[in-house]
């Protein structure tokens, strides 16, 4: 999920930057030092929105940089367990998919691609399905649930395709087949 933060910190603003105007010094390196970043509070730190704020310059002594007390909003990404999200298939291994969703990438294991046994297809690069021979690739743009999210040292976030109106465009996109009518009297009639 989307959401733009309001911050306050401490920035350096290196003497390189002194023949620029302050503001735009000031944003340039809030961009150098906090994009990219992820706070397990707010998330992924894209990108900065504005400057609100900047206070009094202090000079420290051994650092040449100005340091200045601002207050800015930032343009966030946080997952969120149970959110839906949409994303494009960018690599396939034989213990699942991953895909790109936003800031992050999650995988989908294999378990939790299909109701059905999936296989590694190592020369094509895809997962098959054995009963419904559904596949996925790299490419496919596929609809997936948040299940496990780990913003850590190493972030990680999990994925499922296995409920209903979930997994690649390609396969919502197909007909269901119709159930077939049971052979034989009905309940009730004689």
């Amino acid at each position: 999920m989307y959401n733009i933060a309001t911050l306050r910190d401490v920035i350096a603003v290196p003497p390189a930057k002194f023949d620029k105007k302050l503001d735009e010094a000031v944003k340039e390196s809030i961009q150098e030092r906090l994009e990219g970043r992820v706070d397990n509070q707010i998330g992924v730190l894209l990108t900065v929105v504005s400057v609100e704020e900047i206070g009094e310059g202090i000079i420290e002594p051994g650092d040449p940089a100005v340091h200045y007390d601002v207050k800015f909003k930032m343009l966030c990404w946080m997952p969120k367990e149970q959110e839906l999200v949409e994303g494009e298939v960018i690599d396939i291994t034989e213990f699942g998919a991953f895909v790109r969703i936003g800031a992050m990438d999650g995988l989908v294991h294999v378990s939790q691609i299909l109701d059905d046994y999936v296989s590694y297809d190592q020369k094509n690069l895809q997962l098959s399905a054995r009963e419904s021979r559904k596949v996925l690739k790299v490419g496919d743009t596929v609809r997936a649930r948040v299940i496990s999210i780990r913003l850590k040292e190493q972030s990680k976030i999990g994925l499922t395709m296995r409920q209903h109106l979930l997994g690649s465009h390609k396969w919502l996109a197909e007909k269901p087949e119709k159930a077939e009518k049971p052979q034989g009297k009905e309940r009730g009639k004689k």
